[in-house]
């Protein structure tokens, strides 16, 4: 029987996370855009990025910010000391496909830095606590990226 890799500084395995994914991917979709448990109330999207190595589509369920016409997120990885595989994907491939509600459409990504950065993560950090300690368990600079619509669908 093959080990459980679990992912750096969380009690989850891989297969765990790709299944909760999974989860709330199909949820949010059978829903249009809504979920439930412990994402009810929050605001979030579907991110399809492509893999930096492998050139295949990803789709990954996060929570987001609205910044304008523009979404932030934020790479915690629920305090794991590593980037999750996104923040690689996105640098590698900034075009991606963002689903919000019932609209999909073609964002770009940036990756935030300085002043814009600081300004936003304190501001995420007031309105989410846990992301304190998150960021303190992480031990690393959370990446935070803007998905900026390009205007197509």
């Amino acid at each position: 029987m093959q080990e459980k890799k679990f992912i750096p500084g969380l009690q989850e395995t891989v297969e765990d996370r790709y299944e909760r994914n999974r989860l709330v991917i199909e949820d949010f979709r059978k829903n249009q855009g809504k979920v439930g448990g412990n994402f009810a109330t929050s605001p979030i999207l579907l991110l399809t990025h492509t893999g930096a190595k492998t050139g295949q589509k990803r789709v990954a369920p996060m929570l987001y910010m609205q910044d304008g016409d523009r979404m932030i997120v934020f790479a915690a990885f629920r305090g794991s000391p590593k980037n999750p595989d996104w923040v690689y994907n996105l640098k590698a491939n900034p075009i991606a496909k963002v689903e919000v509600g019932t609209d999909s459409f073609e964002v770009k990504a940036k990756v935030l830095t300085g002043e814009e950065r600081e300004k936003l993560w304190t501001t995420w950090k007031e309105q989410r606590p846990s992301y304190v300690d998150m960021e303190k368990k992480s031990n690393r600079v959370i990446p935070i990226f803007a998905l900026e619509p390009t205007g197509k669908k």
